[in-house]
């Protein structure tokens, strides 16, 4: 089922699948595949890059005459490791035990070839602070090779707010216009988090909440996250748009009304308690 920009997962092998026809949008495609053990599932790249992640399981994947391993018990637990496929590759992937696999694809040229990037390899980034503190995993970073995908890993604490102070990647106020799924995890399975798109020169304002296994895309405008007390928050952005190998490392743009909160994180709290001396 889904709503809008947010995709509740089904059951079956494909929980999750959006195409760029199916988000309305140019570049980003992305999918789930839930695998049993011993159960094997092919890929073809086409014209696309191609990522895969391993959410929890342990699996193979074979890609021509070579083999690789991914194992992940959980998201909370480990960074994983990253297989990237270039374009025109025929993959299977083989559960060696029930699994979760995230694939994410966007169009290339096939300038850089198949690599396994292994969590050594990856920038682990304490974003922001005070209420707004967050670790950002750069999974692909822009430092990582690739054409246009870019893969993060976005832990938010309990309390806590993520992609803050608000910012926009939609080529709006001078910004480069990349695309960007949200591929929710929270623990404990029953909290939740909130998750908001708003952008106010298109008249796009929603307000969605985000539950465990929830997709949700950020289609245009700003995108910020909030986890409420008890719910702790993961989410894996794959990311790609107009913005080309080196070009990814461009930064967002701040909302103007938040921008100050980047010299001040404490967010000017009021002082408690109000009306006692």
């Amino acid at each position: 089922m889904s709503t809008g920009h947010h995709f509740r997962p089904v059951a079956g092998p494909t929980p999750l699948e959006v195409t760029p026809a199916t988000a309305g949008w140019r570049y980003l495609s992305f999918g789930v595949w839930a695998l049993q053990e011993g159960e094997s599932r092919t890929g073809q790249t086409g014209g696309l890059e191609v990522a895969l992640v391993p959410i929890t399981g342990e699996l193979e994947v074979q890609v021509g005459s070579a083999l690789f391993h991914l194992k992940r018990q959980d998201v909370f637990s480990a960074l994983p490791s990253v297989l990237y496929l270039p374009p025109a590759s025929t993959y299977r992937v083989t559960a060696l035990q029930a699994s979760e696999l995230a694939w994410g694809g966007a169009p290339a040229e096939g300038r850089y070839p198949l690599r396994l990037f292994q969590p050594p390899e990856m920038r682990v980034e304490m974003r922001g602070g005070g209420p707004a503190l967050r670790q950002v995993s750069h999974i692909l970073g822009p430092h990582l090779p690739a054409e246009r995908l870019i893969l993060y890993e976005v832990y938010t604490p309990s309390g806590t707010w993520s992609g803050w102070p608000p910012h926009r990647h939609d080529g709006q106020m001078g910004s480069l216009y990349i695309e960007e799924t949200y591929y929710y995890k929270v623990s404990p399975k029953s909290g939740w988090a909130i998750h908001r798109n708003y952008s106010p020169e298109d008249g796009l304002d929603e307000l969605l909440l985000a539950h465990d296994g929830d997709l949700i895309l950020a289609p245009k405008g700003y995108h910020p996250v909030v986890a409420p007390p008890g719910s702790n928050v993961y989410y894996l952005n794959y990311m790609a748009g107009e913005a080309l190998c080196e070009q990814r490392a461009t930064p967002p743009v701040d909302e103007p009304d938040w921008a100050w909160m980047r010299q001040d994180w404490s967010g000017r709290p009021i002082t408690l308690p109000i009306g006692q001396k």
